[in-house]
Parts: C-alpha cells; sequence; structure tokens
C-alpha cells in the first residue's frame, strides 16, 4: 500500500488532483475533513483538536481498506500550521497525532497557479509566506518531498508519473 499526501497552503489544487487521481489510479481519497467542520477562520483550540482527531481518524480508517493506493489532500502538519496562523498556539495532542500517521511520500504544491478564493481562504496576500512556511516544516522533520508545479495539467502529469514509479517498485 502506497499513502501519499498532497501539501502546501491554500489554493494549490490539492482537493481537485487528490480525487482526480484517486480515481485514475483505482485509490482512496482521504479529503481535508476541516472542509465539513469549519465554516468561518474563528475557531478555537477545541476545534483545532477535533479536526486533528477527525483527519487522524479518516486517514487511519483509509490506511485498513485493501487498496494500493491512499490520497490524502491534508495531514496533521497542514494542521498545526495552521493553529499557529490562527490561534498562535499547536496543541500537544497535534503533534502526539502527526506521529501515528505515515506517508510514503510528499508532494509540496507550488503557489504558481492562480488563486481561488472559496469563503473560508484568507491568506492569499501572504502565499509566498505561508508556502515557505508548508516547506520548512517539512525539512525541519527532515521528509523527503517532491515540488510540483506548473498548470493544473503538468502537475497531474507529473505526480501521476511519480505515483506510477513508486507502484512500479
Amino acid at each position: 500500500m502506497l499513502t501519499i499526501c498532497l501539501y502546501g497552503p491554500e489554493s494549490v489544487g490539492k482537493t481537485t488532483l487528490a480525487a482526480e487521481l484517486a480515481v485514475d489510479f483505482n485509490g482512496i481519497f482521504v479529503p481535508e475533513v476541516s472542509k465539513d467542520m469549519v465554516i468561518s477562520n474563528d475557531f478555537t483550540i477545541n476545534d483545532i483538536i477535533e479536526i486533528g482527531k477527525a483527519q487522524t481518524a479518516a486517514i487511519l480508517e483509509a490506511q485498513k481498506q485493501n487498496t494500493q493506493l491512499i490520497i490524502c489532500d491534508t495531514d496533521l502538519i497542514t494542521t498545526e500550521i495552521y493553529s499557529k496562523i490562527y490561534l498562535n498556539n499547536v496543541p500537544e495532542i497535534l503533534y502526539d497525532m502527526e506521529k501515528k500517521l505515515h506517508f510514503d511520500i510528499y508532494f509540496l504544491l507550488d503557489i504558481d497557479v492562480p488563486w481561488v478564493p472559496d469563503g473560508l481562504r484568507d491568506l492569499g496576500n501572504r502565499r509566498e509566506e505561508v508556502y515557505n512556511i508548508f516547506k520548512n516544516e517539512l525539512e525541519k522533520r527532515g521528509i523527503n518531498y517532491w515540488k510540483v508545479k506548473g498548470n493544473w495539467k503538468a502537475r497531474k502529469k507529473m505526480v501521476s508519473k511519480k505515483i506510477l514509479e513508486l507502484i512500479s517498485q
């Protein structure tokens, strides 16, 4: 089983790409659960802990399935980053939950695509800063990643090629 994470700041195409790849490779798509839990960016530490628990449970449940590929459009590092940005605090439990999850590969999606507002996204004026936070968090943890850039078609082609390589090994 191969578990991958599409990773990066807002509005870089993670959800759309993850869903498309799951269909293309007959895999399981694990969406970002916070999209169903948050209606505004006015949330609490308890909210962020519940998001972390729900995301962890969704990923662990997918890993129990009989499948060759799981594609996640977020992880617990992402939850930690947004907790720090919006609440200036990261509950320790998020780091504990992060340790329960394993991804075989991270794809860091670049910010070289147009910003698409969705009602919750509000960091468009800080894209480069937030992208660097995401990148630095991977590097701090010693996590290897593939940088994905270019238009939507190029991104899909790049990630698909790498998935095929990994599946064939």
